[in-house]
């Protein structure tokens, strides 16, 4: 048995463009009915949602037959929460509010084997199809994908030292907390943050990393991947059904 394709991987790898959604409603049904909706990849959130491990686990099998790849972040950048992903066969995380190059590099040697990490060893894991491939502890490396989230000032500041992280395979910009940051908390839309995250994709691909946003606005969103975005999330599932449901009851007032 071979270890399978991180398909989402190449793509950035190759600069191919990767429209995503982002998905909170931790649910397997839901995420099964998205996954046939043609995006390139879905966000799986434990961050901001009541999700947990087996709800994760459960959301990856449900995508498992759709050709969509599926994006888990956790809730920290905390190695053990992080094996725990991996090891039921995530390949690809994205790790919320990393703000310096140290804590980009416990990122990596969260994914990674000793002795270039500290991912713990087990032979019996949904990643490795429960031991059927023989060489998944060597051979992982090269289909898991990281990729870590600026979302203060300060981090954006450091995108530099941050892109500098061997093992770095993305730099996602959260749009929410840096306006938060910048005294605009809920002000998305604001020119200065919307500057800002110009300015950090602009710094990203000038260091030749793969640059990631969420946005709902799709005017700002093609913006984004004009300015070279390479995985860009164009809105949240919860979003579209409340605004969606709230549309369709207002034409039968």
């Amino acid at each position: 048995m071979e270890l399978p394709k991180n398909g989402f991987k190449q793509a950035l790898q190759e600069g191919r463009q990767q429209v995503g959604l982002w998905c909170t409603l931790s649910h397997p049904y839901g995420l099964e009915l998205l996954a046939g909706s043609g995006f390139d990849w879905l966000l799986i959130d434990t961050e901001h949602s009541p999700s947990d491990l087996a709800n994760v686990l459960a959301q990856l099998q449900a995508v498992a037959p759709y050709p969509v790849a599926p994006v888990v972040r956790p809730a920290w950048n905390d190695p053990v929460v992080i094996k725990r992903y991996l090891d039921i066969g995530a390949q690809t995380l994205l790790i919320p509010y990393v703000q310096n190059a140290d804590e980009a590099r416990q990122a990596v040697r969260s994914v990674r084997y000793a002795p270039g990490g500290m991912r713990g060893v087990s032979a019996l894991t949904r990643a490795s199809r429960f031991g059927r491939i023989p060489d998944y502890a060597k051979a992982c490396e090269r289909e898991l994908c990281l990729l870590v989230q600026v979302e203060t000032v300060a981090a954006v500041d450091r995108i530099e030292e941050i892109a500098e992280v061997e093992g770095v395979d993305g730099i996602f910009i959260g749009p929410g907390d840096l306006a938060a940051d910048m005294g605009f908390v809920g002000e998305q839309g604001n020119p200065a943050v919307k500057a800002k995250v110009e300015e950090a994709i602009a710094r990203i691909t000038k260091c030749g990393k793969p640059a990631g946003i969420l946005t709902g606005d799709e005017a700002f969103a093609k913006r984004c991947i004009e300015l070279g975005t390479l995985f860009t999330a164009v809105g949240v599932d919860a979003g579209i059904l409340a605004r969606q449901s709230m549309e369709l009851r207002k034409r039968f007032d």
